[in-house]
């Protein structure tokens, strides 16, 4: 679980490195929109090399990059056995005795994989090449217009910027906590099914008291440091857009353009 990328910051002297919070927030947006057009494997093909594209500038490795998939991998088995029982449309790909798998259920699974795993893959490249506060700040900033209409953006810049620097810490707590369960003989990997139910809640509850002491120590050292969403502040930081920033937005753009043209034509 030491490997998992989600959440991750790498200090690394890149392009994608060096821009605006906000140009990438707002590259991501977009090409998390193009992801839900339905543009079929074509559109996929081109939001992928965009993918591709950002993770040659960011300097970060396609096998990083696909690590952040672990925590899916159940998930993604789930839903090809769901969809293997309830779909029965297309033409059938395997026959066993009375039991056909159809090439729809194989065909709708390739789809949500694929959806998730580029979304997953571009909130990486996000996390691993934005500091923690320079994100906050970016999504503070964008969010800063609907304060007009009572939308507290720093605050919701705040919470998502404490929630993705606490991924890791998690993901670390839990497998200390195993780690620990394991040396008093809790076996998380065999037996019968109730007794695996039952070590995982016995991971489940020491790991959520774990985050709510974190959660309070944070709430504690803020309060105590004088922290208050409420007051104006002010920036040691200030954003500027460069042409680097631009370009990458239209870059993103120009994918988003591309998958609604596919799924217009197709």
């Amino acid at each position: 679980m030491n490997n998992v990328a989600l959440g991750r910051y790498l200090p690394l002297d890149s392009t994608i490195h060096k821009m605006d919070p906000r140009a990438k927030i707002a590259m991501m947006f977009m090409i998390i929109v193009a992801v839900f057009i339905p543009a079929g494997f074509y559109g996929y093909a081109v939001i992928g090399l965009t993918i591709l594209l950002c993770l040659y500038l960011s300097k970060l490795k396609v096998g990083y990059a696909l690590r952040s998939m672990k925590p899916m991998i159940i998930m993604m088995v789930f839903l090809l056995i769901v969809n293997v029982l309830v779909l029965k449309t297309g033409y059938p790909l395997l026959t066993i005795g009375k039991f056909s798998i159809y090439s729809d259920a194989i065909f709708q699974t390739l789809y949500i994989v694929i959806r998730l795993m580029l979304m997953i893959i571009c909130t990486t490249i996000l996390t691993a090449t934005t500091k923690p506060l320079d994100l906050t700040l970016g999504i503070e900033k964008i969010l800063k217009p609907f304060e007009k209409i009572g939308i507290p953006g720093h605050i919701i810049a705040m919470m998502i910027s404490i929630a993705l620097r606490f991924i890791p810490t998690l993901i670390e707590e839990t497998q200390r906590i195993m780690n620990a369960q394991a040396s008093r003989g809790v076996d998380l990997e065999n037996g019968k099914l109730k007794e695996k139910i039952m070590a995982v809640l016995s991971l489940i509850v020491p790991l959520f008291i774990s985050s709510f002491e974190r959660a309070d120590q944070l709430a504690n050292a803020m309060e105590a440091r004088g922290y208050n969403p409420s007051h104006p502040r002010t920036r040691y930081k200030v954003l500027k857009m460069t042409t680097i920033d631009y370009l990458g937005m239209v870059v993103s753009a120009v994918c988003l353009i591309v998958c609604i043209v596919i799924g217009v034509v197709l």
